[in-house]
């Protein structure tokens, strides 16, 4: 679930910051929600975040909300890119 909050926030800033490449603020959080949710479930996977059933600790916890809020621009950027791509074909 942080991850998946993190995304959202992650799309959103990324597509304040790059301007061109925002896909409006629905686009940036579905978008920054999906990559938040891959990049929480890679860094899971890694071991980098993990996260036990008796709680969060801080690392796991910042591993999350770094780990979304990078996945979330990463995909918002991947998916304005495939976007403005189709665009001009």
């Amino acid at each position: 679930m942080i991850s998946l909050v993190s995304g959202a926030v992650g799309g959103n800033i990324a597509g304040a910051v790059m301007g061109d490449k925002s896909l409006g603020p629905v686009g940036n959080s579905i978008a920054g929600i999906l990559g938040g949710g891959l990049g929480g479930t890679i860094l899971q996977f890694l071991g980098v975040a993990t996260q036990s059933g008796a709680g969060l600790d801080i690392g796991s916890l910042v591993g999350s909300i770094a780990g979304g809020g990078v996945g979330g621009a990463v995909l918002l950027l991947i998916v304005s890119l495939i976007k403005s791509a189709v665009a001009k074909a």
